[in-house]
């Protein structure tokens, strides 16, 4: 790992602040399996859930829910769970795609081949995305647990601070 990185890392904030949103037609608090693995991973990390919605897969509902956990001051960072596949009820894929001002797209093109080792060729039907919105940070997760623990332990928990860090960066030299 190069020194900057390190450096960056040791810089960034030690708790993110969470808001965490499941899209799907079908979940409930009791069998929302893909947010509890959010919400675990990030708190086993120090990290702090400070919201959870459950959202229908409906493009209007989805873009309202996002809008109003971007727009709260206790939210540095938004993980959404379901509605990336490619069936016709998904729809969170276009609405956060729309809304990204900078996409990280190796968190895609990285979760997929994770998941590539995974599962195979399936994993070409995954549309996980992220980046930024503003100053702060998005990322849109397949709903499945496993698809969601491969995202959070590889991905999500080693850097999300790091990339916090760097959105306030950009904001506080505005």
């Amino acid at each position: 790992m190069s020194e900057s990185v390190e450096q960056h890392r040791e810089s960034a904030p030690e708790k993110v602040r969470v808001a965490v949103l499941t899209i799907s037609d079908t979940r409930t608090p009791e069998t929302d399996t893909g947010g509890d693995t959010v919400q675990e991973s990030l708190e086993g990390a120090g990290h702090e859930v400070v919201d959870r919605t459950i959202v229908r897969d409906d493009a209007v509902l989805i873009r309202m829910a996002l809008l109003d956990a971007l727009a709260r001051g206790d939210v540095d960072a938004v993980v959404t769970s379901g509605g990336t596949g490619i069936s016709a009820r998904d729809t969170t894929y276009e609405v956060v795609d729309r809304m990204i001002e900078k996409r990280l797209d190796g968190f895609g093109e990285i979760f997929r081949m994770l998941s590539y080792e995974e599962i195979g060729a399936a994993a070409i039907m995954s549309r996980a995305v992220a980046g930024a919105v503003g100053t702060k940070f998005v990322a849109s997760l397949p709903g499945s647990r496993n698809a969601v623990r491969l995202a959070m332990e590889k991905l999500l928990v080693p850097e999300l601070a790091h990339v916090v860090f760097e959105l306030r960066k950009h904001k506080e030299s505005r």
